[in-house]
């Protein structure tokens, strides 16, 4: 089944505010009966989902995922297509509900009613202080893949195991609870591209690739799940997120999680455990520079000039995004010159500026005019990685030929570890001064 050529945004970022003190259950009936705009809209998306092979985009707490019916190979092929993403990159599955994973945990159970008296399949224990605390929530955890399970294979990448997850957005869990499957659901981006925020950002990528984009407004994390494997000893993250490594430690158990991912990618032989481990992610298509914490701010306005005075680097505009040090500008540009001449260019980007810069190239007689965009994100944490793919998609639209990015310390807190993670996968190449 081919993608239309038109691709859907529908709104239904009122149900983002949640059920209030009503079940999923009882909020969807109350909706239905109703028939409003939004019920129609998640009736379609559930429909869809358990009928097409074509996935659909849907808001979450972290960032938009691109879902499709865990249990068909036919749909979950289909995120690879829109996707173009490798094949031997797993999949998280999102479940509304333990009801649900006990459910896929348990497939024989389901199946084979004269088989009711055999042993269920329980979550480990090593699991249970994680999920009460930290579910519904950006936590993904590795569990192994039942035998007879209900999951496709290409959910997997040939792992014996497979991660999920309860998203804390309410909306999410309504449309997994209305579809009645666990949702393969990556991120809705293109392959290595930042990832969206927005359903802005997905239409701009998967554009004619799928049919449907559920509109439940900006993502409020900015940064993926957290993925940890309890089934190791010691327990592992394997990849950094919404939930930090030191709130892990609180848990009973957790006390000597280590951290099992790397901030490069991986040999091209090893098999991830988890998505986002082996290729560069979260990339704009401009070249990204990133700048370590602290770096000397003479030393980094030496090396973007530089690169602006060379022919050979190319760099004929510029993108420069600021957290916690940095001058607005870099100071590229006399102070008095920058105060008459920056200008406002994006809307859906706050303080998202432009000014020129003139540049003696090497080997040239005379000054050019070169272009600057300056973004600040933020000095904190939640700021910086709520905003950091919006800006880097911001600056790619803008066509820019490099990104400097001033980084923050990994030691800043667990957030703060999760965004240099994903700016060192963005980045071609990350530099102390």
């Amino acid at each position: 089944m081919a993608a239309q050529e038109t691709t859907r945004v529908i709104s239904v970022e009122r149900l983002s505010q949640g059920p209030g003190d009503r079940s999923l259950a009882e909020w969807w009936e109350a909706e239905r009966s109703k028939q409003t705009p939004e019920a129609k809209a998640i009736e379609e998306a559930a429909h869809l989902l358990r009928a097409s092979e074509i996935p659909v985009a849907f808001p979450t707490e972290t960032v938009y995922g691109l879902g499709a019916d865990a249990t068909r190979s036919a749909a979950v092929q289909g995120i690879y297509k829109a996707k173009q993403r490798p094949s031997d990159n797993p999949l998280i599955i999102h479940v509304d509900s333990v009801d649900m994973l006990d459910r896929l945990l348990n497939p024989t159970l389901q199946s084979s009613p004269s088989v009711a008296k055999m042993p269920r399949i329980g979550i480990p224990q090593i699991y249970k202080p994680l999920i009460e605390r930290f579910w519904p929530g950006p936590l993904t955890i590795i569990l192994p893949n039942p035998s007879g399970s209900e999951l496709a294979a290409e959910v997997t990448s040939n792992l014996t195991t497979f991660g999920v997850r309860m998203p804390s957005s309410p909306l999410a869990r309504l449309l997994i609870h209305v579809t009645d499957r666990p949702l393969a659901a990556p991120s809705a981006n293109a392959s290595t591209k930042p990832s969206p925020t927005t359903a802005q950002h997905v239409y701009h990528d998967l554009h004619g690739r799928i049919d449907l984009i559920l509109d439940g407004g900006p993502s409020g994390l900015g940064v993926e799940s957290t993925v940890v494997d309890g089934l190791c000893e010691p327990p592992a993250v394997l990849r950094p997120g919404g939930v930090g490594i030191e709130a892990l430690r609180e848990c009973a158990g957790w006390e000597d999680v280590v951290v099992a991912y790397h901030d490069s990618t991986l040999d091209v032989k090893e098999i991830p455990r988890a998505p986002g481990m082996k290729y560069r992610h979260y990339s704009p298509k401009a070249r990204v520079v990133l700048f370590e914490a602290g770096s000397n701010l003479d030393g980094v306005v030496a090396h973007v000039r530089k690169d602006l005075q060379d022919t050979a680097i190319g760099a004929h505009t510029i993108g420069i995004v600021r957290t916690r040090n940095w001058a607005q500008g870099l100071n590229l540009a006399p102070a008095a010159e920058m105060a008459r001449t920056l200008t406002p260019v994006s809307a859906a980007i706050d303080n998202l500026v432009s000014f020129p810069i003139p540049v003696l190239e090497t080997g040239s007689p005379s000054s050019r005019t070169k272009m600057a965009y300056d973004h600040h994100l933020g000095s904190d944490a939640v700021s910086i990685a709520h905003g950091l793919f919006a800006t880097l998609r911001a600056l790619d639209e803008l066509d820019v030929d490099v990104i400097y990015v001033e980084g923050v310390s990994d030691r800043d807190g667990d957030l703060a570890a999760a965004v240099m993670n994903r700016l060192r996968k963005a980045a071609g190449m990350e530099w102390k001064v």
